[in-house]
């Protein structure tokens, strides 16, 4: 649910932010503090470091960083001291900290993000990754021991860079000019800047919608670069733009192309301060750039060595914790939208989708739950608690789930005879959000005048369990829990209600829907003049996308650079301005010199105010439901994040564009270590339409996290209201459903490896560039090719087949060879309602043979398993089993499956039970002629069938205990 798209109207005037490092705005005060030194706004004078007192061990180094010259003070004052530590962690992870010596400068605390330690090695001589120095000025930079003469993965040496002062790369943004490329340790500002490989493939950097993808843009080949704003924000997805998350990460994979091999490796910022991440390639640079530019904090950065794509993310897992473990039911259908009037409105959906066949496992409802828009409430006249618990309790006898709306902002009492329980505890508890007066900060949000948790505060916790305990007790019997609005969002500049009328609870602006702001707009792409007043996908056989005009998907573009509007520095202005999307930090948020308990200051631990409500929400669900998994889906993450929750991609748009950006962000997220991540399917904002509903609900069915949700007032877009939406969606969740014991392991190793179980295609093949590129196509595991349709009016869609030939891959539906063009584009049917689908040779899937209307009817029947033989007759897979509800550790099952020439085998360990059978097992690539026999546990098969064209074997009507091993032969 959104308020960013109402970002214009919330700003009380008009704000713009600076646009220069070389020629600022003047409006900026000279002055650090009072009597402080004037900024020189420019860091070409910067003296950089001298390295002294070096120090080595075998597990790392030790030195001082001295000013290497006359303070510069470009935009803070200089730090004089500084200390390096390099710890060679493990064999594969090298950690570089660069902090103040007097340690008086903002870390993250190991209460908050709790970051693995070296494992106690000594592997500062056989890591593959080396650190090297020059002492004067210090710079660093990183190579590979295997490759000794290959170019740095990470280079701080200004000789590895272009000369400087570069005029501005970026045109029409002076900021990226580059005066020149010291080390710069400020107080207000820190700049470190690397080489990168020309053109270099950098992923990551998020969160972000970025318009040229997965890929993100360096500034080469007619790339303009980019420039990643790192400070929390509500705002409805906007492109290029920073957004709810926090996330300084990347992956770089190399592709070397005299050997045609690659290797990726991994850089990790380990900071909370608000950052612009700067990706460039100066004119006629033979180096693209990486720069990072700080408003605080250190330099604390981790360097992965892979060499794998998968490695590197497994690495970065193991440093800031695995994902959480998801219950089983979570994989399931959810619905949503911000516009169920009631509980029977509410009601009805389920109703009506249980109807049309289309399974739904989870009901969710918005802030329409809510009495007076306030946490852990609900309304008593439209959702009176006794018929929510029996709403609920129904759908739980028919094993579906419930989640309500958690919004971060709490209900400020309006007065002595309002009896509001959560505020008033808070207040008990202290554990508010303060002035630096020590009042309380009052922001404004959905219910009026609002505080806002402190996480920091010893007694949030039990604040949080106990209105959760509460709210439960009250009816609202949720499963899990959607966290909303924690960037942190309030809809006024600073403290706004600490001195206003308390009982004005009206909104700043009207709600979409409301008199005076419909949304009356037609979907994308209709034209009302020409097609007539329906809407429809085709008026007399003819479609109606684009009709009369070229087809156009329009963009979103982030606001536009100007000139900062406020003086001075401290907390709310840093003489640096971040390329924040609402100009000054403190716009639409908490005022950054809000303060936290232990003395925190908003500007340094924004970026973390969401991650760190999922995990008091987290501890919470684990205290009130000791044995159950949490089940928590929130908006703005940080790294560790998830540790605790899963994530959806905000509120995006019901155009084409978006359902592409789908793709992207999820693919980001794997990255990240928070891979149960999905979008607002069929879009959020704007109304959608029956053709690009329908492909989404398709997309979607293939994505970690599957829910279908809307704004207030738009066009509803249940799956049921179109008959081809409804019947794709069946056909798309079925599949699904049939694929859960493929999820579900790839969850598991997910959360016990880090291993991501949605993969770019270069992940699986890392040596074919074509493939470097391409974020509309993705693999679910290894094994599963998902090739979407992006676009309108089209039937068919074009996709690369990995492998340059040598894989075979077979379609889902069909159990036919693709006939694909290596390494390059490969024309497919794909008809309204048909998702293309394509298995891998060498895959063995555990699937559920009777896909039913929920997950634990599904998962309560008897399984199959197909197997796609590669040429020689290999295949694997593995199957992890257990009761999907309790967490670990807890009894489990893990299936082996192998297949040679002529035979499959499974191999069954672990202590849990599993009571389903194996009813019938499917191979593909069994044979070129029928085969004499088939033998099953060594005996004559009493069902099976042979199809000669598509080398397909199948055994059926089978009893087979997954217990015991399975033996499958045939000759």
């Amino acid at each position: 649910m959104a308020a960013g798209f109402l970002a214009g109207l919330l700003l009380l005037r008009s704000f713009a932010f600076a646009t220069s490092l070389s020629d600022l705005q003047s409006g900026i005060s000279g002055d650090v503090l009072a009597g402080g030194p004037v900024h020189s706004l420019n860091v070409s004078s910067c003296p950089g470091y001298t390295l002294t007192n070096l120090k080595e061990s075998a597990s790392g180094i030790t030195a001082r960083l001295s000013l290497a010259g006359d303070a510069c003070n470009a935009f803070g004052q200089d730090i004089a001291n500084l200390t390096l530590e390099v710890t060679y962690d493990t064999q594969t992870r090298l950690h570089v900290n660069i902090f103040d010596t007097a340690q008086s400068q903002f870390t993250i605390p190991s209460s908050v993000v709790e970051v693995a330690g070296p494992d106690g090695g000594a592997h500062k001589d056989t890591s593959d990754l080396v650190f090297n120095h020059e002492s004067s000025p210090f710079a660093f930079w990183i190579t590979r021991r295997s490759e000794p003469d290959a170019p740095p993965l990470f280079d701080t040496r200004a000789s590895s860079l272009p000369p400087t002062p570069i005029p501005p790369v970026v045109e029409n943004d002076n900021s990226t000019a580059l005066d020149g490329f010291p080390l710069v340790f400020e107080d207000q500002y820190l700049q470190l800047t690397s080489a990168l490989p020309f053109d270099a493939n950098i992923y990551g950097l998020g969160e972000a919608v970025a318009s040229a993808g997965f890929r993100r843009d360096v500034g080469a080949d007619g790339g303009v670069g980019t420039i990643q704003t790192l400070w929390a924000r509500d705002a409805a997805d906007p492109i290029d733009g920073n957004m709810y998350g926090s996330h300084p990460f990347y992956l770089e994979h190399r592709y070397n192309a005299t050997t045609r091999r690659s290797q990726s490796h991994g850089v990790f910022h380990f900071s909370a301060a608000g950052s612009d991440v700067l990706l460039l390639t100066p004119p006629s640079s033979p180096v693209s750039l990486v720069q990072y530019r700080l408003i605080g904090g250190t330099l604390d950065f981790y360097f992965f060595s892979g060499p794998s794509s998968q490695e590197v993310v497994e690495q970065y897992g193991a440093l800031i914790g695995l994902p959480t473990w998801q219950p089983a039911w979570g994989f399931g259908f959810h619905l949503c939208r911000w516009g169920y009037h009631d509980i029977n409105e509410t009601r009805e959906q389920v109703e009506n989708m249980r109807a049309a066949g289309i399974p739904l496992e989870v009901m969710w409802n918005d802030i329409d739950l809510y009495h007076a828009v306030r946490d852990f409430t609900t309304d008593p006249v439209t959702f009176p608690g006794e018929e929510v618990r029996a709403f609920i309790q129904n759908l739980t006898a028919n094993h579906q789930h419930y989640i309500p709306i958690v919004d971060a902002a709490v209900a400020k009492q309006v007065n002595a005879t309002d009896v509001y329980d959560p505020y008033t505890r808070g207040v008990e508890l202290d554990t508010w959000v303060k002035n630096p007066d020590g009042s309380e900060y009052v922001g404004q949000v959905w219910p009026g005048y609002t505080v806002f948790p402190d996480w920091f505060a010893n007694n949030t916790l039990e604040l949080w369990t106990e209105a959760l305990r509460n709210w439960s007790a009250g009816g609202v019997e949720f499963s899990g829990l959607w966290l909303d609005m924690n960037e942190i969002s309030s809809f006024c500049n600073g403290s706004c209600g600490t001195t206003a009328n308390l009982t004005n609870t009206t909104q700043p602006f009207l709600l979409p829907g409301d008199p005076g702001n419909l949304v009356t707009e037609y979907p994308e792409g209709y034209n009302a003049t020409i097609s007539g007043p329906s809407g429809n996908i085709t008026v007399n056989g003819t479609l109606t996308y684009g009709a009369g005009q070229v087809a156009n998907v329009s963009t979103l573009l982030k606001r536009g650079l100007g000139e900062a509007a406020a003086k001075g520095v401290n907390l709310n202005d840093p003489p640096y301005a971040l390329h924040n999307g609402n100009g000054p930090l403190w716009v639409s948020t908490l005022a950054t010199n809000a303060t936290h308990a232990g003395g925190f200051v908003e500007l340094d631990v924004h970026n973390m105010w969401g991650m760190m409500e999922e995990k008091t929400t987290h501890l919470a669900l684990q205290a009130l439901y000791p044995t159950k998994r949490p089940f928590i889906i929130a908006r703005s993450t940080f790294p560790s994040a998830g540790k605790w929750t899963g994530h959806w991609l905000g509120d995006n748009f019901s155009k084409w564009q978006y359902i592409h950006f789908n793709i992207q962000g999820v693919l980001q997220f794997q990255l990240f270590q928070i891979p149960f991540v999905g979008a607002d399917t069929c879009g959020f904002n704007n109304n959608t339409d029956e053709e690009l509903c329908n492909r989404w609900m398709q997309l979607s069915a293939f994505m970690p996290f599957y829910r279908n949700h809307n704004e207030r007032g738009a066009l509803s877009q249940e799956p049921y209201r179109w008959d081809s939406v409804a019947n794709a969606s069946r056909t798309a969740i079925g599949i699904r459903y049939s694929l859960l014991p493929y999820w579900y392991t790839l969850f598991a190793n997910a959360s016990m490896h880090g291993t991501p179980p949605v993969r770019a295609l270069f992940f699986e093949f890392p040596d074919e560039p074509e493939l470097f590129a391409v974020d509309t196509q993705y693999l679910v595991g290894r094994d599963i090719l998902v090739t979407p349709v992006l676009t309108p009016n089209v039937s068919t869609v074009d996709g690369i087949f990995p492998g340059q030939g040598r894989v075979t891959w077979r379609d889902w539906y069909t159990h036919e060879v693709v006939n694909a063009t290596p390494s390059a584009p490969t024309t497919l049917s794909a008809p309204l309602g048909h998702i293309n689908v394509h298995i891998r040779d060498g895959s063995a899937l555990l699937l559920h043979a009777q896909p039913a209307y929920t997950i634990n009817e599904t998962r309560s029947g008897p399984y199959s398993l197909l197997v796609s033989q590669a040429a020689d007759g290999y295949a694997f897979g593995t199957a992890y089993v257990d009761d999907g509800e309790t967490i670990p550790p807890t009894p489990n099952r893990t299936l082996t499956i192998h297949a040679q020439r002529g035979e499959v085998r499974v191999q069954s360990q672990g202590d849990y039970d599993v009571t389903q059978k194996l009813a019938a097992v499917t191979v593909l690539g069994a044979a070129q002629t029928k085969p004499d026999r088939v033998l099953v546990q060594g005996s004559a098969a009493s069902s099976w069938e042979f199809d000669e064209g598509l080398q397909r074997l199948v055994v059926s009507d089978l009893e087979l205990n997954l217990n015991q091993p399975v033996t499958i032969s045939w000759t």
